[in-house]
């Protein structure tokens, strides 16, 4: 029996964007959003987003699906400031089209980690900008831009297969730097790319768990938490 022609992929359009456009969209997620969700996201999630309709992360990636990729509507969507929306802006957005001051200006504007781990995840760690952002953001000050950094750093850690293991090793001292920030969502990034990098291969989980082995025998208490934290999940990895 002759094999089915795969589907080509979509291709992603440069369209104008109009005023109804995101009106419709946006009238989508509204469609979509419970106050069941809005509640679960404050008091069982920790997001706090001034303007949500409450719309479950598949229902968004429904959504996304129905529009493709389109980089003027992820811009028009993400201007909106509605948590769906820029959610939904970091699944059509072009990662090729995305540019430094334009992943500067987002970030700029994460009020959550939500939005900031889901752009990172989904977006931010496809473009050829990543580890040069995992360098900036690292040494920023504001909570999320920072958290930003190493979400981001444990995203490309993840996703990139084809990555060197250099540009990690490089950014060990960033992770050993930071580590005694106590804020909680800076912490946990820490953590996360800490343990992102040590998954990668055999060289780097040593070199991880160096680190993860000083930070546990700090006497800062953040820094303890992200040294434990990581050497529990390496021990885990060794143990299957």
């Amino acid at each position: 029996m002759p094999r089915k022609a795969k589907k080509p992929a979509a291709k992603p359009t440069s369209a104008r964007v109009t005023k109804g456009d995101v009106a419709a969209v946006l009238a989508s997620l509204e469609r979509a959003g419970s106050k069941k969700v809005r509640e679960d996201m404050s008091l069982r999630y920790g997001i706090i987003a001034p303007k949500a309709y409450g719309v479950p992360m598949a229902k968004i990636k429904l959504v996304a699906k129905s529009i493709g990729k389109n980089h003027e509507m992820a811009a028009a969507l993400w201007n909106t400031g509605w948590y769906e929306a820029r959610l939904l802006a970091s699944l059509v957005a072009e990662p090729k089209r995305v540019t430094p001051a334009e992943m500067d200006r987002w970030a700029r504007d994460f009020d959550n980690w939500a939005v900031c781990d889901t752009m990172c995840f989904h977006l931010f760690d496809r473009t050829p900008h990543a580890f040069d952002k995992v360098v900036r953001w690292t040494a920023r000050r504001e909570e999320f831009v920072k958290r930003a950094g190493f979400a981001l750093l444990a995203s490309v850690a993840l996703h990139d297969k084809k990555a060197a293991d250099e540009p990690f090793l490089q950014s060990l001292p960033l992770i050993e730097g930071a580590a005694d920030d106590e804020r909680n969502f800076v912490k946990k990034g820490v953590s996360w790319a800490l343990r992102g990098i040590g998954k990668r291969n055999a060289k780097l989980q040593a070199a991880a768990t160096e680190v993860a082995q000083r930070l546990s025998t700090s006497a800062h208490p953040a820094a303890r938490w992200i040294g434990k934290d990581a050497l529990r999940e390496f021990a885990k990895r060794k143990a299957r």
